[in-house]
């Protein structure tokens, strides 16, 4: 169990860091990479917002399965 649970937390770390970063360019407030395609387009904010919130559900049960196990 210990393992799946140090998976699943790696797991939630790159899709919470991936997930700011579509935020961002979504958004406008991160320009890079300058010739990016995601760069102010609101559709990319909207799929960080949902990534961010699964990688923040992968370390919500990363936590409960060490405890459990």
């Amino acid at each position: 169990m210990r393992f799946l649970a140090a998976i699943c937390f790696l797991i939630g770390v790159v899709a919470v860091a991936m997930g700011v970063l579509w935020m961002g360019q979504g958004t406008g407030l991160i320009l890079w990479p300058s010739e990016s395609f995601m760069l102010n387009q609101r559709t990319w904010a909207f799929h960080g917002v949902l990534l961010t919130a699964s990688g923040l559900l992968l370390l919500w049960l990363s936590r409960r399965g060490r405890r459990l196990g």
